[in-house]
């Protein structure tokens, strides 16, 4: 249950800073928006990489080699969920063109998208090495 409550937390948090990045982008109008959503994902990635790689996975590796690659792989898997994510966002704002709306089919695409990241890192991310055949100890002399 805490793992939930933590996930769900991380996601809330990068949410917000998905949105608040949006923001700052769309101030320069409407024409904006494309750039606004592209930043705003790029800023709740890799805040939400950084927090589930050690908190939720509890994946504490080190070195660009392994950085590298799980944030690929992170990132590889929420492309599916980026488009979900995109595609609600852009439904509210064509439907309703307002900013609250867009917020809310924004949040609604992120609440569904992190729960389907979720399963996809789960096991494709974060995977555990399956344990080797144990290795004898050495005769000392």
């Amino acid at each position: 249950m805490r793992l939930a409550v933590r996930y769900a937390l991380f996601a809330a948090l990068a949410t917000l800073a998905n949105l608040g990045v949006q923001r700052a982008v769309l101030l320069g109008g409407a024409e904006s928006f494309l750039p606004a959503m592209i930043a705003g994902t790029a800023a709740g990635l890799v805040l939400k990489y950084v927090l589930d790689k050690r908190w939720i996975f509890g994946d504490r590796s080190t070195g660009l080699s392994a950085h590298s690659r799980r944030f690929g792989l992170y990132s590889l898997m929420g492309v599916v969920t980026t488009l979900i994510f995109w595609g609600f966002e852009t439904a509210f704002w064509l439907t309703f063109r307002t900013d609250p709306m867009r917020e809310l089919g924004a949040v609604l695409g992120l609440a569904l998208g992190y729960w389907i990241k979720y399963r996809l890192d789960r096991r494709f991310v974060f995977t555990r090495p399956a344990p080797g055949p144990a290795v004898p100890a050495r005769p000392t002399g």
